[in-house]
């Protein structure tokens, strides 16, 4: 069956190295089928066989985002941090004055469940909307193993219920909850919390927050390789506000991941490239706290497979990966196509998904997005905007603003 044809796209983004323009693609059985000139790819999968027929007109289609680090299921309002900060506080600052990430933590613990879907389902529709196919999720606003469990249900519910994949990350060990410190709460961790959550069986990525004054590179490790033992692949957050060895440490372990990396160096940025890890950059949150920006190109230097994503949280509240692709070009000096490879084929090896996921590669996932854009250029040239007209996920037209998307008539008599 014909899931679906886009046609009479100005340019068809394939990945980093391919482009099309006056350019189709044709999606069957979920997966992109053809790619190329509209013409060749309509003559052998007319548009009116399909299940729907999207008529581009003249617009850019590019590959899902695929948001790789998300803080993306909380409860609670920080607005009022981030006018504290524009007043100079430090972020640090804030967490001992028991605000930031533990301020966080007790209104998700006082939260309802189903307050909480419906939060993380909101939060989806918007990134939907954005453009977003493919976003990570983490627990870690729990800090005790009833709530980290409650969170990854509800993260699995939500990728049962919403269009968008949603792969979840256990994260227990984002911060040092109230009443304790951080070698105690790392051994519960390790010892209580890492044992429910793979018996529960949902989360597929343990995460640590590596950093000065939450856990040492040592209890970092200790949480990473216990998690590894249940099955969990590694992630670090690894040199966001100081420069601990995070970078390394998640070389040594062989994550799939190392985010933030604000202040790695090149050291950093050999040992992540030879262990095959790839550094997810997130310059919202440089943006959000007027830090300076990572620089890519001593990664990518490295030879590594660099990885954009928005770090949506009650301390960076933008759920725009658009907004991300943005912040990299002016921020970290990115050319649109590289930032926007950043953004689905990076964010993907980030997720290990490798199979073709952020790319428009004959086979691969048909998780797309059409542009109200001649270019995929004016995703960060109109910065701010939301410039995702149409979304398809895995063929099926899951988000439509401007209708470009018709069931075909032979379709509908079927």
């Amino acid at each position: 069956m014909i899931d679906a044809v886009v046609h009479g796209a100005s340019e068809v983004i394939v990945d980093a190295d391919t482009r099309h323009e006056s350019a189709a693609v044709a999606v069957a059985d979920g997966e992109v089928a053809a790619v190329g000139p509209t013409d060749a790819v309509t003559r052998e999968y007319p548009p009116e066989n399909a299940v729907a027929s999207v008529d581009a007109d003249g617009r850019a289609v590019v590959p899902g985002f695929v948001d790789s680090h998300t803080h993306g299921l909380f409860a609670g309002d920080r607005s009022d941090e981030f006018a504290a900060k524009l007043r100079g506080k430090e972020y640090q600052e804030i967490l001992e004055e028991g605000g930031g990430i533990l301020r966080t933590v007790r209104a998700v613990r006082e939260a309802g469940t189903e307050r909480l879907l419906g939060n993380l389902l909101g939060h989806l529709d918007v990134m939907l909307a954005h453009g977003t196919t493919t976003v990570e999720v983490k627990s870690g606003y729990g800090l005790d193993t009833d709530t980290e469990l409650r969170m990854l249900d509800v993260i699995a519910e939500a990728d049962a219920r919403h269009p968008v994949d949603v792969v979840p990350t256990f994260m227990g060990a984002h911060a040092v909850p109230e009443g304790t410190d951080a070698d105690d709460y790392t051994d519960a961790v390790v010892d209580e919390q890492l044992p429910a959550v793979a018996e529960q069986g949902i989360a597929e990525f343990c995460d640590v927050f590596c950093e000065e004054g939450v856990f040492s590179v040592e209890q970092s490790r200790r949480v990473l390789e216990a998690g590894e033992e249940y099955g969990f692949t590694p992630k670090v957050h690894a040199e966001e506000l100081t420069h601990l060895g995070g970078s390394q440490l998640a070389a040594d372990v062989g994550a799939a991941s190392a985010d933030h990396l604000l202040h790695a160096t090149d050291e950093d940025a050999a040992a992540l490239a030879d262990a095959g890890v790839t550094p997810v950059l997130l310059p919202g949150t440089a943006f959000s706290l007027g830090a300076e920006y990572a620089d890519p190109e001593q990664f990518r230097e490295a030879g590594a497979t660099v990885a954009v994503a928005s770090d949506f949280n009650p301390n960076c509240h933008s759920q725009s990966m658009g907004m991300a692709v943005a912040l990299a070009c002016v921020g970290m000096g990115m050319a649109p196509r590289d930032a926007l490879d950043a953004a689905t084929r990076g964010g993907a090896h980030a997720l290990d998904r490798t199979g073709g996921t952020g790319t428009l590669r004959e086979g691969a996932p048909a998780d797309l997005a059409v542009l109200d854009a001649p270019s995929h250029a004016h995703v960060p040239y109109s910065f701010g905007v939301n410039r995702v007209a149409t979304v398809l996920k895995q063929g099926s037209v899951v988000h439509d603003a401007d209708g470009l998307a018709v069931p075909a008539p032979e379709a509908l008599d079927a």
